[in-house]
């Protein structure tokens, strides 16, 4: 059974960066497309970044555009969420997760593997 773990989370003040990594084990990313959401207290989890399997295609969510940059590895079996410039509506559980398939997705249902979740939270 394939799995997922996120690490980089932590705590970071507004303007600042944190990295995010998603390492695969027992699964192989490279055939699919990957992607990051986000769950807020009380709200819906979110879609933030995806890209394809080869990496020449990526989405963004619109409020993070420009801010944060989605990449992968497929030697490493790894792909990573970078975020600068930070603002306290960025804190959140931070989620990643694998495609059914190659293309990218921004629904939820498209994503069939899962990381636990690690949380961002930025301060004011």
């Amino acid at each position: 059974q394939g799995q997922l773990v996120e690490s980089g989370g932590g705590l970071v003040q507004a303007g600042g960066s944190l990295r995010l990594s998603c390492a695969a084990s027992g699964r192989t990313i490279s055939p699919y497309a990957v992607g990051w959401f986000r769950q807020a207290p009380g709200k819906e989890r979110e879609f933030v970044a995806a890209i394809n399997r080869n990496g020449g295609s990526v989405s963004y969510l619109n409020s993070v555009k420009a801010r944060f940059t989605i990449s992968r590895d497929n030697a490493k079996n790894t792909f990573y969420l970078q975020m600068n410039s930070l603002k306290p509506e960025d804190t959140a559980v931070y989620y990643c997760a694998s495609a059914r398939g190659p293309f990218i997705g921004t629904l939820i249902g498209q994503y069939d593997y899962w990381g636990q979740g690690t949380q961002v939270t930025v301060s004011s």
